[in-house]
């Protein structure tokens, strides 16, 4: 709807200019894939004519607290400050941000 990452459970994407600007940063702990997108029935009544932006697949593999991107042991992803800033200039407004313990 508009952000630079979305996530289903337990997979995230990230719209292709995200996942440029993570790599161009060198951003630590994460790989990237190809993904296949396909939009429900309900989203073309919704938003008839829309084009979906081009996502790839972000594969967190680092530590959560100590790479850039991570997950924590209940799933959630951790993103470090830097590339949390660098994604909010892409647009993150419905990503609900919590700061991480070391926990979870």
């Amino acid at each position: 709807m508009g952000d630079a990452i979305l996530e289903s459970f337990p997979a995230f994407i990230v719209i292709e200019e995200a996942k440029e600007t993570l790599l161009e940063m060198g951003a630590t702990g994460a790989t990237f894939d190809d993904v296949e997108v396909s939009v429900t029935d309900q989203f073309e009544e919704l938003y008839p004519g829309r084009t979906l932006p081009s996502f790839a697949w972000l594969k967190p593999e680092g530590q959560a607290g100590q790479d850039d991107i991570g997950v924590a042991a209940d799933g959630r992803l951790v993103i470090s400050q830097r590339a949390l800033d660098a994604l909010r200039g892409l647009g993150i407004s419905r990503a609900l941000l919590k700061p991480f313990d070391g926990e979870g």
